[in-house]
Protein backbone atom coordinates (compact mmCIF):
# COMPACT_ATOMS: atom_id res chain seq x y z
CA UNK A 1 0.00 0.00 0.00
CA UNK A 2 0.98 3.21 -1.06
CA UNK A 3 2.34 5.79 2.40
CA UNK A 4 0.44 8.26 0.80
CA UNK A 5 -2.59 8.01 -0.53
CA UNK A 6 -5.64 9.16 -2.43
CA UNK A 7 -9.59 8.87 -1.58
CA UNK A 8 -10.58 5.99 -4.01
CA UNK A 9 -13.61 8.27 -4.93
CA UNK A 10 -9.84 10.40 -6.89
CA UNK A 11 -9.49 7.62 -9.15
CA UNK A 12 -11.48 4.95 -8.81
CA UNK A 13 -14.72 7.06 -11.11
CA UNK A 14 -12.51 8.11 -13.44
CA UNK A 15 -10.33 5.40 -13.88
CA UNK A 16 -13.17 2.97 -14.34
CA UNK A 17 -14.76 5.49 -17.08
CA UNK A 18 -11.35 5.48 -18.77
CA UNK A 19 -11.58 1.63 -18.49
CA UNK A 20 -15.18 1.67 -20.30
CA UNK A 21 -14.50 4.18 -22.87
CA UNK A 22 -12.63 1.91 -25.54
CA UNK A 23 -14.59 -1.58 -25.03
CA UNK A 24 -17.69 0.77 -25.57
CA UNK A 25 -16.58 2.53 -28.47
CA UNK A 26 -14.95 -0.73 -30.26
CA UNK A 27 -18.07 -2.41 -29.12
CA UNK A 28 -20.98 -0.53 -29.95
CA UNK A 29 -20.32 2.98 -31.01
CA UNK A 30 -18.52 1.76 -34.21
CA UNK A 31 -21.34 -0.49 -35.20
CA UNK A 32 -23.32 2.86 -35.71
CA UNK A 33 -20.02 4.77 -37.22
CA UNK A 34 -20.04 1.97 -39.75
CA UNK A 35 -23.47 1.48 -40.22
CA UNK A 36 -23.81 5.27 -40.92
CA UNK A 37 -20.94 4.79 -43.81
CA UNK A 38 -22.60 2.10 -45.90
CA UNK A 39 -20.91 -1.07 -44.12
CA UNK A 40 -23.26 -3.98 -44.36
CA UNK A 41 -24.88 -5.20 -41.01
CA UNK A 42 -23.31 -8.80 -41.42
CA UNK A 43 -19.71 -7.16 -42.03
CA UNK A 44 -20.14 -5.22 -38.92
CA UNK A 45 -20.67 -7.55 -36.37
CA UNK A 46 -18.41 -10.01 -37.24
CA UNK A 47 -15.71 -7.36 -37.55
CA UNK A 48 -16.40 -5.12 -34.51
CA UNK A 49 -16.66 -8.69 -32.68
CA UNK A 50 -13.57 -10.23 -33.86
CA UNK A 51 -11.07 -7.14 -32.95
CA UNK A 52 -12.42 -7.95 -29.33
CA UNK A 53 -10.48 -10.38 -29.01
CA UNK A 54 -8.08 -9.14 -26.75
CA UNK A 55 -10.51 -9.19 -24.11
CA UNK A 56 -10.78 -12.50 -24.64
CA UNK A 57 -7.23 -13.57 -24.78
CA UNK A 58 -5.63 -11.50 -22.35
CA UNK A 59 -4.96 -13.80 -19.99
CA UNK A 60 -2.22 -15.02 -21.96
CA UNK A 61 -0.01 -11.78 -20.84
CA UNK A 62 -1.63 -11.20 -17.53
CA UNK A 63 0.79 -12.33 -15.00
CA UNK A 64 3.79 -10.62 -17.34
CA UNK A 65 1.93 -7.44 -15.73
CA UNK A 66 2.76 -8.43 -12.68
CA UNK A 67 6.53 -9.07 -13.31
CA UNK A 68 7.05 -5.22 -14.99
CA UNK A 69 6.57 -2.25 -13.49
CA UNK A 70 4.56 -1.09 -11.32
CA UNK A 71 0.34 -1.47 -12.45
CA UNK A 72 -0.02 2.11 -12.33
CA UNK A 73 2.65 2.74 -15.01
CA UNK A 74 0.59 -0.02 -17.36
CA UNK A 75 -2.78 1.87 -16.69
CA UNK A 76 -1.39 5.32 -17.62
CA UNK A 77 0.72 4.04 -20.67
CA UNK A 78 -2.50 2.33 -22.47
CA UNK A 79 -4.76 5.28 -21.87
CA UNK A 80 -2.61 6.95 -23.81
CA UNK A 81 -2.30 4.53 -26.47
CA UNK A 82 -5.86 4.33 -26.75
CA UNK A 83 -6.15 8.25 -27.06
CA UNK A 84 -3.73 8.04 -29.67
CA UNK A 85 -5.00 5.35 -31.61
CA UNK A 86 -8.42 7.11 -31.67
CA UNK A 87 -7.15 9.99 -33.43
CA UNK A 88 -5.87 7.37 -35.95
CA UNK A 89 -9.13 6.01 -36.34
CA UNK A 90 -10.03 9.93 -37.47
CA UNK A 91 -7.82 10.07 -40.00
CA UNK A 92 -8.36 6.55 -41.10
CA UNK A 93 -11.89 7.03 -42.18
CA UNK A 94 -10.63 9.95 -44.95
CA UNK A 95 -8.76 6.90 -46.88
CA UNK A 96 -10.38 4.35 -49.97
CA UNK A 97 -10.26 1.13 -47.58
CA UNK A 98 -11.64 2.76 -44.51
CA UNK A 99 -13.20 -0.13 -43.47
CA UNK A 100 -9.69 -2.54 -43.56
CA UNK A 101 -7.46 -0.12 -42.29
CA UNK A 102 -10.27 1.35 -38.89
CA UNK A 103 -10.39 -2.30 -38.53
CA UNK A 104 -6.66 -2.68 -37.81
CA UNK A 105 -6.57 0.10 -35.81
CA UNK A 106 -9.09 -0.87 -33.76
CA UNK A 107 -7.51 -3.97 -33.13
CA UNK A 108 -4.71 -2.53 -31.70
CA UNK A 109 -6.70 0.10 -29.45
CA UNK A 110 -8.47 -3.49 -28.37
CA UNK A 111 -5.10 -4.59 -27.56
CA UNK A 112 -4.08 -1.65 -25.17
CA UNK A 113 -7.70 -1.59 -23.95
CA UNK A 114 -7.91 -5.20 -22.76
CA UNK A 115 -4.09 -4.37 -21.00
CA UNK A 116 -5.33 -1.66 -19.24
CA UNK A 117 -8.51 -3.74 -17.66
CA UNK A 118 -5.61 -6.55 -16.18
CA UNK A 119 -4.13 -3.52 -14.86
CA UNK A 120 -6.12 -1.59 -13.64
CA UNK A 121 -8.28 -4.59 -11.85
CA UNK A 122 -5.08 -5.56 -10.12
CA UNK A 123 -4.47 -2.18 -8.65
CA UNK A 124 -8.30 -2.15 -7.37
CA UNK A 125 -7.88 -5.27 -5.95
CA UNK A 126 -4.25 -4.76 -4.63
CA UNK A 127 -5.14 -1.09 -3.09
CA UNK A 128 -8.66 -1.85 -1.58
CA UNK A 129 -9.03 -3.76 1.25
CA UNK A 130 -12.14 -6.26 0.83
CA UNK A 131 -14.79 -4.14 2.81
CA UNK A 132 -13.23 -1.44 0.43
CA UNK A 133 -13.70 -3.67 -2.96
CA UNK A 134 -17.65 -3.56 -1.83
CA UNK A 135 -18.16 -0.66 -0.85
CA UNK A 136 -16.51 1.14 -4.36
CA UNK A 137 -17.81 -1.74 -6.50
CA UNK A 138 -20.58 0.42 -7.42
CA UNK A 139 -18.83 3.38 -7.90
CA UNK A 140 -16.97 1.14 -10.16
CA UNK A 141 -19.67 -0.07 -11.75
CA UNK A 142 -21.33 3.03 -12.02
CA UNK A 143 -18.75 4.69 -13.97
CA UNK A 144 -17.12 1.95 -16.63
CA UNK A 145 -21.09 2.19 -17.65
CA UNK A 146 -21.35 5.69 -17.59
CA UNK A 147 -18.76 5.65 -20.21
CA UNK A 148 -20.89 3.07 -22.07
CA UNK A 149 -23.93 5.95 -21.76
CA UNK A 150 -21.54 8.81 -22.47
CA UNK A 151 -20.59 7.23 -25.44
CA UNK A 152 -23.77 5.39 -27.03
CA UNK A 153 -25.41 8.52 -25.53
CA UNK A 154 -23.30 11.78 -25.71
CA UNK A 155 -21.05 11.32 -28.67
CA UNK A 156 -23.95 9.25 -30.46
CA UNK A 157 -26.34 12.58 -29.99
CA UNK A 158 -23.58 14.60 -31.14
CA UNK A 159 -22.65 12.45 -34.70
CA UNK A 160 -26.96 12.70 -35.30
CA UNK A 161 -26.76 16.38 -35.05
CA UNK A 162 -23.64 17.09 -37.00
CA UNK A 163 -24.62 14.87 -39.87
CA UNK A 164 -28.12 16.94 -39.27
CA UNK A 165 -26.38 20.73 -39.47
CA UNK A 166 -23.73 19.08 -42.14
CA UNK A 167 -26.91 18.11 -44.82
CA UNK A 168 -28.42 21.04 -43.94
CA UNK A 169 -25.57 22.98 -45.11
CA UNK A 170 -25.38 21.12 -48.46
CA UNK A 171 -23.36 18.01 -47.46
CA UNK A 172 -24.29 14.28 -48.98
CA UNK A 173 -25.64 11.98 -45.99
CA UNK A 174 -22.28 10.20 -46.73
CA UNK A 175 -19.86 13.15 -46.43
CA UNK A 176 -21.51 14.54 -43.67
CA UNK A 177 -21.22 10.93 -41.65
CA UNK A 178 -17.82 11.22 -42.40
CA UNK A 179 -17.25 14.14 -41.31
CA UNK A 180 -19.47 13.81 -38.20
CA UNK A 181 -17.56 10.57 -36.90
CA UNK A 182 -14.38 11.99 -37.48
CA UNK A 183 -15.10 14.33 -35.17
CA UNK A 184 -16.32 11.69 -32.66
CA UNK A 185 -13.57 9.98 -32.99
CA UNK A 186 -11.12 13.08 -32.07
CA UNK A 187 -12.87 13.62 -29.25
CA UNK A 188 -12.57 10.26 -27.69
CA UNK A 189 -9.01 10.18 -27.90
CA UNK A 190 -8.65 13.75 -26.14
CA UNK A 191 -10.86 12.63 -23.34
CA UNK A 192 -8.74 9.42 -23.05
CA UNK A 193 -5.14 11.27 -23.36
CA UNK A 194 -6.79 13.77 -20.91
CA UNK A 195 -7.75 10.94 -18.13
CA UNK A 196 -3.86 9.76 -18.31
CA UNK A 197 -2.64 12.92 -17.20
CA UNK A 198 -5.23 12.98 -14.47
CA UNK A 199 -4.29 9.59 -13.45
CA UNK A 200 -0.42 9.93 -13.51
CA UNK A 201 -0.91 12.29 -10.73
CA UNK A 202 -3.53 10.21 -8.95
CA UNK A 203 -3.70 6.85 -9.23
CA UNK A 204 -1.64 4.52 -6.34
CA UNK A 205 1.34 2.01 -7.72
CA UNK A 206 -0.66 -1.26 -6.98
CA UNK A 207 2.28 -2.29 -5.45
CA UNK A 208 5.99 -3.07 -7.27
CA UNK A 209 6.49 -5.92 -9.37
CA UNK A 210 6.16 -9.34 -7.87
CA UNK A 211 9.48 -10.37 -9.32
CA UNK A 212 11.74 -9.67 -12.34
CA UNK A 213 12.08 -13.04 -14.99
CA UNK A 214 14.83 -12.65 -17.32
CA UNK A 215 14.60 -15.51 -19.37
CA UNK A 216 11.92 -16.80 -21.52
CA UNK A 217 11.74 -20.30 -20.21
CA UNK A 218 11.54 -17.96 -16.41
CA UNK A 219 8.61 -16.05 -18.25
CA UNK A 220 6.81 -19.45 -19.56
CA UNK A 221 6.89 -21.33 -16.52
CA UNK A 222 5.28 -18.29 -14.53
CA UNK A 223 2.70 -18.32 -17.11
CA UNK A 224 2.26 -22.51 -17.19
CA UNK A 225 1.82 -22.06 -13.01
CA UNK A 226 -0.78 -19.58 -13.28
CA UNK A 227 -2.82 -21.41 -16.05
CA UNK A 228 -2.39 -24.58 -13.71
CA UNK A 229 -3.09 -22.58 -10.84
CA UNK A 230 -6.86 -21.20 -12.11
CA UNK A 231 -8.04 -24.16 -13.38
CA UNK A 232 -7.61 -26.13 -10.38
CA UNK A 233 -8.88 -23.92 -8.30
CA UNK A 234 -11.98 -25.13 -6.51
CA UNK A 235 -15.73 -25.50 -8.41
CA UNK A 236 -13.84 -23.24 -11.17
CA UNK A 237 -15.48 -25.20 -14.00
CA UNK A 238 -19.15 -24.33 -12.41
CA UNK A 239 -17.65 -20.61 -12.44
CA UNK A 240 -16.38 -20.69 -15.61
CA UNK A 241 -19.78 -21.78 -17.24
CA UNK A 242 -21.49 -19.44 -14.51
CA UNK A 243 -19.39 -16.98 -16.22
CA UNK A 244 -20.80 -17.39 -19.21
CA UNK A 245 -23.77 -17.90 -18.97
CA UNK A 246 -24.54 -15.05 -17.24
CA UNK A 247 -24.00 -13.01 -20.06
CA UNK A 248 -24.61 -15.09 -22.92
CA UNK A 249 -28.09 -12.81 -23.68
CA UNK A 250 -26.25 -9.51 -23.43
CA UNK A 251 -23.87 -10.91 -25.91
CA UNK A 252 -26.49 -11.53 -28.52
CA UNK A 253 -28.69 -8.20 -28.31
CA UNK A 254 -25.77 -6.05 -27.91
CA UNK A 255 -24.67 -5.65 -31.69
CA UNK A 256 -27.97 -6.27 -32.88
CA UNK A 257 -29.88 -3.25 -30.52
CA UNK A 258 -28.41 -0.44 -32.32
CA UNK A 259 -28.66 -1.95 -35.88
CA UNK A 260 -32.88 -2.25 -35.02
CA UNK A 261 -33.35 0.59 -33.50
CA UNK A 262 -31.85 2.57 -36.47
CA UNK A 263 -33.40 0.46 -39.25
CA UNK A 264 -36.54 1.38 -41.11
CA UNK A 265 -39.91 0.59 -39.99
CA UNK A 266 -39.99 -1.80 -43.43
CA UNK A 267 -37.43 -3.92 -42.09
CA UNK A 268 -38.47 -4.14 -38.64
CA UNK A 269 -36.89 -1.56 -36.58
CA UNK A 270 -38.11 1.10 -35.27
CA UNK A 271 -36.39 3.56 -37.43
CA UNK A 272 -34.78 6.04 -34.98
CA UNK A 273 -32.15 9.03 -35.73
CA UNK A 274 -28.87 9.33 -34.24
CA UNK A 275 -29.69 11.58 -32.20
CA UNK A 276 -33.08 10.11 -30.88
CA UNK A 277 -30.80 7.02 -29.82
CA UNK A 278 -28.04 9.33 -28.27
CA UNK A 279 -30.74 11.28 -26.57
CA UNK A 280 -32.65 8.22 -24.81
CA UNK A 281 -29.09 6.46 -24.05
CA UNK A 282 -27.28 9.54 -22.64
CA UNK A 283 -30.05 10.68 -20.67
CA UNK A 284 -32.96 8.94 -19.47
CA UNK A 285 -30.66 5.80 -19.84
CA UNK A 286 -27.63 7.13 -18.69
CA UNK A 287 -29.14 8.04 -15.20
CA UNK A 288 -30.91 5.01 -14.57
CA UNK A 289 -27.58 2.89 -15.48
CA UNK A 290 -26.21 4.95 -13.14
CA UNK A 291 -28.49 4.80 -10.08
CA UNK A 292 -29.00 1.41 -10.44
CA UNK A 293 -25.24 0.47 -10.33
CA UNK A 294 -24.85 2.74 -7.04
CA UNK A 295 -27.67 0.93 -5.84
CA UNK A 296 -26.50 -2.72 -6.23
CA UNK A 297 -23.50 -2.12 -4.60
CA UNK A 298 -25.02 -0.88 -1.59
CA UNK A 299 -27.47 -3.22 -2.10
CA UNK A 300 -24.91 -6.21 -1.63
CA UNK A 301 -23.57 -5.28 1.16
CA UNK A 302 -26.43 -5.22 2.84
CA UNK A 303 -28.06 -8.55 2.14
CA UNK A 304 -24.63 -10.16 0.82
CA UNK A 305 -23.02 -11.15 -2.54
CA UNK A 306 -24.68 -14.92 -1.87
CA UNK A 307 -28.20 -13.97 -1.01
CA UNK A 308 -28.34 -11.11 -3.87
CA UNK A 309 -27.33 -13.29 -6.99
CA UNK A 310 -30.25 -14.66 -7.89
CA UNK A 311 -32.17 -11.33 -7.70
CA UNK A 312 -28.99 -9.68 -9.79
CA UNK A 313 -29.31 -12.61 -12.48
CA UNK A 314 -33.05 -12.19 -12.93
CA UNK A 315 -32.50 -8.16 -12.58
CA UNK A 316 -29.65 -8.14 -15.41
CA UNK A 317 -31.51 -10.38 -17.99
CA UNK A 318 -35.19 -10.16 -18.17
CA UNK A 319 -35.32 -6.65 -19.11
CA UNK A 320 -33.80 -7.75 -22.77
CA UNK A 321 -37.54 -8.52 -22.98
CA UNK A 322 -38.59 -4.87 -23.65
CA UNK A 323 -36.58 -5.84 -26.93
CA UNK A 324 -38.46 -8.61 -27.89
CA UNK A 325 -41.59 -6.30 -27.09
CA UNK A 326 -40.62 -3.93 -29.51
CA UNK A 327 -39.79 -5.65 -32.70
CA UNK A 328 -43.48 -7.34 -31.61
CA UNK A 329 -45.27 -3.91 -31.51
CA UNK A 330 -43.24 -1.48 -33.40
CA UNK A 331 -44.56 1.46 -31.27
CA UNK A 332 -44.02 4.72 -32.40
CA UNK A 333 -44.55 6.16 -28.79
CA UNK A 334 -41.14 8.02 -28.42
CA UNK A 335 -42.21 8.03 -24.72
CA UNK A 336 -42.91 4.55 -24.37
CA UNK A 337 -39.27 3.88 -26.19
CA UNK A 338 -37.48 5.74 -24.11
CA UNK A 339 -38.93 4.19 -21.11
CA UNK A 340 -38.54 0.65 -22.26
CA UNK A 341 -34.66 1.87 -22.22
CA UNK A 342 -34.55 3.12 -18.83
CA UNK A 343 -36.11 0.28 -17.51
CA UNK A 344 -33.12 -1.96 -19.44
CA UNK A 345 -30.38 -0.20 -18.73
CA UNK A 346 -31.29 0.18 -14.86
CA UNK A 347 -31.85 -3.76 -14.96
CA UNK A 348 -28.38 -3.98 -16.56
CA UNK A 349 -26.51 -1.64 -14.19
CA UNK A 350 -28.18 -3.11 -11.27
CA UNK A 351 -27.27 -6.48 -12.41
CA UNK A 352 -23.77 -6.33 -13.70
CA UNK A 353 -22.06 -5.24 -10.54
CA UNK A 354 -23.23 -8.82 -9.58
CA UNK A 355 -20.68 -11.07 -11.91
CA UNK A 356 -18.13 -8.15 -11.22
CA UNK A 357 -17.79 -8.58 -7.35
CA UNK A 358 -18.90 -12.43 -7.78
CA UNK A 359 -15.17 -12.55 -10.09
CA UNK A 360 -13.00 -10.77 -7.56
CA UNK A 361 -14.08 -12.46 -4.78
CA UNK A 362 -15.23 -16.14 -5.22
CA UNK A 363 -12.65 -16.94 -8.25
CA UNK A 364 -9.65 -14.15 -8.35
CA UNK A 365 -8.17 -14.70 -4.92
CA UNK A 366 -5.25 -16.51 -4.55
CA UNK A 367 -1.27 -16.13 -5.32
CA UNK A 368 -2.14 -14.70 -8.74
CA UNK A 369 -5.01 -12.75 -8.15
CA UNK A 370 -4.51 -9.99 -10.72
CA UNK A 371 -3.89 -12.84 -13.45
CA UNK A 372 -6.97 -14.99 -12.21
CA UNK A 373 -9.06 -12.10 -12.27
CA UNK A 374 -8.25 -11.28 -16.01
CA UNK A 375 -8.90 -14.96 -17.07
CA UNK A 376 -12.09 -14.97 -15.48
CA UNK A 377 -12.79 -11.29 -17.13
CA UNK A 378 -11.43 -13.12 -20.52
CA UNK A 379 -14.03 -16.01 -20.25
CA UNK A 380 -16.74 -13.24 -19.10
CA UNK A 381 -15.57 -11.34 -22.84
CA UNK A 382 -15.31 -14.52 -24.65
CA UNK A 383 -18.88 -15.50 -24.00
CA UNK A 384 -19.89 -11.81 -25.59
CA UNK A 385 -17.22 -12.04 -28.35
CA UNK A 386 -18.53 -15.01 -29.94
CA UNK A 387 -21.88 -14.37 -29.51
CA UNK A 388 -21.78 -10.94 -31.13
CA UNK A 389 -19.87 -12.25 -33.68
CA UNK A 390 -22.74 -14.27 -35.23
CA UNK A 391 -25.92 -12.27 -33.89
CA UNK A 392 -25.30 -10.13 -37.13
CA UNK A 393 -26.14 -13.66 -39.30
CA UNK A 394 -28.90 -14.66 -36.93
CA UNK A 395 -30.97 -11.51 -36.77
CA UNK A 396 -30.71 -11.56 -40.79
CA UNK A 397 -31.98 -14.95 -40.99
CA UNK A 398 -34.30 -14.94 -38.22
CA UNK A 399 -35.98 -11.24 -38.54
CA UNK A 400 -36.05 -9.32 -35.40
CA UNK A 401 -39.22 -10.36 -33.82
CA UNK A 402 -37.71 -14.24 -33.78
CA UNK A 403 -34.58 -12.97 -33.15
CA UNK A 404 -34.84 -11.34 -30.07
CA UNK A 405 -37.64 -13.88 -28.58
CA UNK A 406 -35.26 -16.76 -29.03
CA UNK A 407 -32.52 -14.78 -26.98
CA UNK A 408 -35.17 -14.58 -23.94
CA UNK A 409 -35.01 -18.61 -24.53
CA UNK A 410 -31.43 -18.71 -24.17
CA UNK A 411 -30.83 -17.16 -20.53
CA UNK A 412 -33.06 -19.75 -18.50
CA UNK A 413 -30.04 -21.89 -17.78
CA UNK A 414 -28.67 -19.36 -16.01
CA UNK A 415 -31.34 -18.96 -14.15
CA UNK A 416 -31.44 -22.29 -12.72
CA UNK A 417 -27.58 -22.71 -12.11
CA UNK A 418 -27.68 -19.40 -10.35
CA UNK A 419 -29.98 -21.40 -7.68
CA UNK A 420 -27.12 -24.01 -7.23
CA UNK A 421 -23.98 -22.35 -7.37
CA UNK A 422 -21.29 -22.95 -4.42
CA UNK A 423 -19.16 -20.32 -3.00
CA UNK A 424 -15.33 -21.13 -2.68
CA UNK A 425 -15.05 -18.45 0.19
CA UNK A 426 -17.14 -17.07 2.96
CA UNK A 427 -19.38 -14.26 2.08
CA UNK A 428 -18.99 -12.19 5.25
CA UNK A 429 -21.48 -10.10 4.56
CA UNK A 430 -24.16 -12.64 4.59
CA UNK A 431 -22.83 -14.52 7.28
CA UNK A 432 -23.56 -11.38 9.25
CA UNK A 433 -27.33 -11.84 8.68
Amino acid sequence: MDNKRNSPLTWVPSAYFAMGMPFVILNMVCVLMFKGLGVEDSMIALWTSVIMFPWTLKFLWSPFLEMFKTKKFFVVITQLISGVGFGLVALALHLPHFFAVCIAVLAVIAMSGATHDIALDGLYMSSLSTQEQSRYIGWQGAFYNLAKLLATGLLVYLAGFLIKTAVKGGASEHDASLFAWTVIMVISGVILVLLALWHSKMLPSGGAAVHHVKTVGDSMRELGEVIRDFFTKKHIWWYILFIIMYRFGEGFVMKIVPLFLKSDIESGGLGLTEQQIGLYYGTFGAAAYVLGSLLAGYYISHLGLRKALFSLVCIFNLPFLVYAFFAWTQPDSMALIAVGIVFEYFGYGFGFVGLTLFMMQQVAPGKHQMAHYAFASAIMNLSVMVTGAVSGFLSDAMGYKLFFTVIMVAVVPVFVMTRFLPFTYPDKDSEKK
